[in-house]
């Protein structure tokens, strides 16, 4: 490979244990959770202590051959802010990490600033969240678009997971055109294998939005390897706002429960239906202009006992 590969969207904590909606989310033992109500297997099972730590990831890139990743954060797994602070200040190369506010709850704007203020570069929203069943928290009241217009003046990024559909996306093209330098990476694909995903990849038309495919074989896991529909749902996404706007994300560590890490991405390479320099624009180019990531580490390919 002639470029690096960055991924867009991935997940580090050190033990989940919070509520979301008032059900429980907790870590167990050999890899499983409670969540929300049932035994779920959050990690592969021989992560025992449920400890979804930087070390372990390091090593599966290494292995892989993944330059650097966006850690980006989820209610599920509680506010994982001070280890993720750590983790930036001991691989800054490998890592880039995203601040967590709680916008659940009134004075989430208080968090931005000391998020911001302490160093983080992305703050992460999983806004799809905040539609309850009792309430729904809209991304354009006045304490959100103070939050973004304190991003975009310190161009920190934002990453956000949206509701199904287009549920959303009348809010997003609001917060854009108030603030048109606020970089915004869209993440799980626009929800793709749900009705009117395309109107979320549509939002990339704007100069500053980009798409991050975090969650794309968790989407297709029906279909299962090789994730041929995934593969067309790329080419379709590139049609309506151009390869150069998408970029790869694997979601670890969830999605590696039920393929490997490698296996997360190489559906890409070895896809007949994209051009090499589609696959070089998506798996790394795209993710490095767009996080301004300078130096990468080039990984050697190590073979494995059954080759």
């Amino acid at each position: 490979m002639d470029f690096r590969i960055i991924d867009a969207h991935a997940h580090l904590w050190l033990r989940q244990d919070t509520e979301v909606e008032g059900m429980k989310i907790q870590t167990l033992d050999n890899g499983k959770s409670l969540f929300m109500g049932e035994e779920r297997q959050m990690l592969p099972p021989f992560i025992i202590d449920g400890r979804n730590t930087a070390e372990i990831f390091l090593s599966n890139m290494d292995y892989a051959q993944v330059s650097a990743a966006v850690i980006t954060q989820e209610y599920i797994d509680g506010l994982q802010n001070d280890y993720l602070w750590e983790v930036q200040q001991q691989y800054p190369g490998r890592f880039l990490c995203c601040g967590l506010v709680d916008a659940r709850k009134p004075g989430f704007f208080v968090q931005t600033q000391a998020l911001i203020e302490k160093g983080f570069k992305g703050l992460k929203l999983p806004a799809g969240r905040l539609i309850m069943p009792d309430r729904r928290i809209r991304l354009t009241g006045d304490e959100m678009m103070r939050m973004f217009g304190l991003m975009e003046q310190h161009d920190v990024f934002f990453s956000v997971d949206l509701a199904d559909g287009d549920t959303q996306v009348a809010e997003m093209e609001e917060i854009i055109a108030e603030h048109p330098a606020l970089r915004i990476a869209v993440g799980h694909f626009g929800m793709v294998t749900r009705a009117g995903w395309q109107e979320q990849i549509k939002l990339a038309r704007h100069p500053n939005v980009r798409i991050e495919s975090g969650g794309i074989t968790w989407l297709f896991n029906d279909e299962f390897y090789p994730f041929t529909g995934a593969v067309w749902a790329i080419r379709e996404a590139a049609s309506l706002v151009g390869m150069e706007k998408l970029m790869w994300g694997s979601d670890y560590p969830r999605t590696i429960t039920a393929v490997t890490y490698r296996m997360s991405y190489d559906f890409i390479l070895k896809s007949s239906l994209l051009t090499d320099d589609e696959k070089a624009l998506f798996l790394g180019r795209n993710a490095r202009t767009f996080y301004r990531w300078t130096e990468l580490m080039t990984l050697p390919y190590i073979k494995n006992m059954s080759e």
